[in-house]
């Protein structure tokens, strides 16, 4: 499921924005293939922060993501350069999705986070850098 659709860009920025960035074949209707590719790539940028967080596919969409999808498909539908206002929107779309990936914005209630996963085995695992001090670099010392 799309998280934002045409009638929720339409909404956002007006049928005549809307149409002067999506009419590419000057029909006088916004190219479904255009406002497609422009959602798809929102859907995905949404995904690439909140999938650390949250399982995927979202039950319902939170208002939330469909601001931030329709923010970042505006964008990307100004292909020769959007104005301030959307650039704006933009940005901060990215912010609050970089805050969701973060840990620091937490969705609606209703929006499951991802359970952890147990290892096969049983076995806990800790993953980071090697540690500094070993028993090896250590000799001498004790």
């Amino acid at each position: 499921m799309p998280y934002a659709s045409l009638a929720d860009l339409m909404e956002r920025a007006g049928t005549d924005e809307i149409l002067q960035v999506a009419d590419r074949d000057m029909d006088g209707a916004a190219d479904p293939d255009v406002v497609e590719a422009a959602l798809v790539h929102a859907d995905n940028t949404v995904n690439g922060y909140v999938r650390v967080r949250y399982s995927l596919p979202f039950a319902a969409v939170p208002d939330l993501v469909r601001t931030w999808a329709v923010s970042i498909a505006r964008y990307f539908l100004h292909r020769d350069g959007p104005p301030e206002h959307v650039v704006r929107d933009w940005k901060e779309a990215i912010a609050a999705l970089k805050d969701v990936g973060a840990g620091r914005l937490q969705l609606p209630v209703g929006v499951d986070e991802p359970e952890p996963q147990p290892s096969p085995d049983g076995r806990v695992s800790v993953v980071g850098p090697e540690p500094v001090f070993t028993a090896e670099n250590l000799k001498g010392w004790l």
